[in-house]
């Protein structure tokens, strides 16, 4: 775990993004096509945890991006080349551009000034869509994981972080996966070998620290 000092140099806000993963209804809400994942994830805490993190990040400055997976109702451009793919198009809610479902979840609020990206195809929220594009352009250098899954969409975020040179940071309490055991061991096994995990409320901390008088 990084000390205080040593996380909050990293989540500057001036050059830090929060990016929630697939925090999505038809995911994580009620009426999930993936109901064991979005018990987990409210279960958890990780939804509320996010949602905080959401919250307080409006507060700071710190700039927000929700990604979120969707298909078109013709499934053109959608991946069938994994088994993950083709569950997907057999389940009872399908997370169809422009239905509830691809809404961000409650209780994480949409602020006018976050940015929501959304993608047709792949298991990343990073890799082949906008959000590369748009970290560079915010002068991003830490970017901050949050969401679902930890089986799949998480850690293809963090690893495509690090390749493309940014510092991941991941509030272990802010992910979630199936089973409740698997993401614990994921963190421990995999994330913390190349991100920096810590606690939602070690950044929320970090974002509330006072402002420096120069």
């Amino acid at each position: 775990m990084p000390s205080y000092e040593e996380l909050s140099a990293l989540l500057d806000p001036a050059t830090t993004v929060l990016l929630t993963v697939e925090c999505q209804q038809g995911v994580v809400g009620p009426d999930s096509a993936l109901p064991e994942l979005a018990k987990e994830a409210r279960a958890s805490g990780a939804l509320a945890h996010v949602a905080r993190l959401v919250a307080a990040a409006h507060d700071s400055g710190v700039q927000v991006i929700h990604a979120v997976a969707e298909r078109r109702p013709d499934g053109r451009g959608a991946n069938r080349n994994a088994r993950l793919f083709r569950a997907a198009e057999r389940l009872p809610v399908r997370q169809l551009t422009g239905t509830t479902a691809v809404r961000v979840a409650s209780p994480i609020e949409v602020a006018d000034e976050d940015l929501v990206v959304r993608r047709l195809h792949g298991l990343s929220p990073i890799a082949g869509t906008d959000v590369d594009a748009l970290l560079r352009n915010l002068g991003c250098r830490t970017l901050i994981v949050t969401g679902v899954s930890a089986n799949v969409a998480i850690p293809n975020a963090v690893f495509d972080a690090v390749n493309r040179g940014y510092t991941a940071v991941v509030p272990r309490d802010a992910i979630a996966g199936v089973p409740s055991d698997y993401t614990p061991a994921m963190i421990r096994n995999t994330l913390a070998l190349v991100a920096t995990v810590t606690t939602t409320d070690e950044v929320l901390a970090c974002f509330k620290r006072p402002l420096k008088i120069t």
